[in-house]
C-alpha cells in the first residue's frame, strides 16, 4: 500500500466516514428519542446510567481492534485478503470477549450505583439487556469493522484513517438498536 503522507490524503480519505459518521450519530440520537426508548428508559432503572459507558466500551473494544489490524496490515503481519490465521482469530476472539465481560461488568456496576443511590433494580434484567445488546452488537460490529478494514485497505485507503469514525459511529448506532432489543428480550424472559 503506497502511504499517505499529506494532510489532503488523510482529509480526502477520512472526510466522507466523518460525514456518513455525522448522519449516523444523528441517526442513533432519534432512536434514543423513540417511544420505546423512552418507555424502556422509563421501565429499566439503571438503562440511562449505563448507556454511555456501554457505547464508550463499543468504540474502545473494537476500535483496539481496528488499531491492532491496522498496524498488522502496515507491518505486514496480516494478509489484506482477509486470511482466516491464528493472529487473527485471537484478536477477534479477545475483543469478543473483552465486549461481553465488560458488558456485563457494567451492568453490574450500574446496578451497584442504583443500590447505594437507594434506587431499584434488577441485576438479572440488566445483565440480560447487556449481554444481548454486546453479543448482537458484536456480531454486527466485526462484521462491519473487517470489512472496512480489509476491503478499504486493498482500495488503498489507509484504515488508520477511517477506521476511529466508522468503530465509534457503528458503535453507537448498534449499541442503542440493540439496547432496545435486550430491553424486549429481558422483558419476555423475566
Amino acid at each position: 500500500m503506497i502511504g499517505h503522507d499529506s494532510a489532503a490524503d488523510v482529509y480526502r480519505q477520512a472526510l466522507p466516514v466523518i460525514l456518513v459518521s455525522l448522519v449516523a450519530g444523528l441517526f442513533a440520537g432519534t432512536l434514543l428519542g423513540t417511544e420505546t426508548m423512552r418507555e424502556g428508559i422509563e421501565s429499566v432503572p439503571g438503562i440511562l446510567l449505563l448507556l454511555p459507558a456501554f457505547l464508550a466500551t463499543r468504540g474502545g473494544v473494537y476500535g483496539s481492534l481496528g488499531a491492532r489490524l491496522s498496524s498488522g496490515l502496515h507491518q505486514g503481519l496480516v494478509d489484506p485478503h482477509f486470511e482466516w490465521n491464528d493472529r487473527l482469530r485471537n484478536a477477534i476472539v479477545a475483543s469478543f470477549l473483552n465486549g461481553l465481560i465488560v458488558s456485563v461488568f457494567i451492568a453490574v456496576l450500574a446496578w451497584g450505583i442504583l443500590l447505594a443511590l437507594g434506587r431499584g433494580g434488577s441485576l438479572i434484567e440488566l445483565v440480560i439487556i447487556l449481554f444481548v445488546a454486546a453479543l448482537l452488537s458484536a456480531f454486527a460490529m466485526l462484521g462491519v469493522l473487517l470489512t472496512v478494514i480489509f476491503k478499504g485497505y486493498r482500495r488503498g485507503l489507509d484504515p488508520d484513517n477511517v477506521i476511529g469514525p466508522v468503530v465509534t459511529t457503528v458503535g453507537d448506532v448498534f449499541g442503542v438498536a440493540f439496547l432496545l432489543v435486550g430491553i424486549a428480550v429481558a422483558g419476555v424472559i423475566l
